[in-house]
């Protein structure tokens, strides 16, 4: 198969949640422009309609629905609508997160929010999609970690600001790459695919020392751009990637390495 064949998401519905967000944004815009009929989903339904607006003016259609992952009754009244209106479904990928807590010293009751979200209603939404892949023969699951789910905070690099790194987030991160490998052996007798991608630090505006300190830690010298993470979402979700699965993708510049 030719390779603009391989890497393309034409005749393939694509789900992904939390699209209105700045990497939720990126991918949205990825999806579309490798042809795929995208919808996004989320509960902040008001900014996800400005999001199709803005790609509406470049020729895109996105279809945006309503879910609160937390609620059972809203994912499956997604999952059904879904069926209903595209009669299928060939990609999910799973973004949305919430961000609950801001501090260590937060109270408990905002880890037990996170967990609702974060952690019960992911594992939710991602069983409900993969029945609807799996009736139609199998699809692609990608999931959204962070370097944060793999590595410990750098605490040193928000000295000097208001910035925190909450442990509510590398928790679940860390679950999820986790249930990315649990997956990609359960889901493989139906023919669905689990891969994860684990971004680092992107740049929307960080302030001064975090943001000179964090570029200086980077091989490549910089936080990464709305580019950087459209090809690998491009990549894992298309035909390109068939032989790969129940990996974790870490795209952090080098920070690591």
């Amino acid at each position: 198969m030719h390779i603009n064949q391989l890497q393309s998401l034409k005749n393939k519905v694509v789900l992904i949640t939390g699209g209105e967000g700045f990497y939720g944004s990126y991918m949205v815009e990825a999806l579309l422009e490798a042809e795929g009929t995208v919808i996004t989903a989320s509960p902040f339904v008001e900014n996800a309609k400005k999001l199709a607006d803005k790609m509406k003016e470049r020729g895109f259609d996105l279809n945006v629905q309503f879910v609160d992952q937390a609620e059972h009754n809203s994912v499956i009244q997604l999952k059904n609508a879904i069926s209903k209106e595209f009669g299928r479904l060939d990609v999910f990928i799973n973004n949305a997160v919430a961000r609950p807590m801001k501090k260590y010293l937060d109270p408990l009751e905002k880890f037990v929010e996170s967990m609702r979200i974060n952690a019960v209603g992911m594992f939710d939404i991602t069983r409900e999609m993969a029945d609807v892949m799996a009736a139609n023969g199998g699809g692609v699951i990608v999931n959204i970690a962070s370097m944060q789910g793999m590595f410990g905070a750098d605490f040193k690099l928000y000295e000097g600001t208001e910035m925190d790194s909450p442990p509510d987030y590398h928790f679940h991160k860390g679950g999820m790459i986790a249930l990315t490998k649990y997956l990609a052996r359960k889901l493989a007798p139906q023919k669905i695919r689990v891969n994860c991608i684990s971004p680092g630090g992107l740049y929307t505006g960080q302030v001064e020392p975090f943001l000179s300190k964090y570029c200086n830690k980077v091989p490549l010298s910089r936080m990464a751009n709305r580019d950087d993470i459209k090809g690998l979402v491009v990549f894992l979700a298309s035909d390109a990637s068939a032989y790969i699965n129940g990996e974790n993708i870490l795209m952090d510049g080098g920070l690591h390495a």
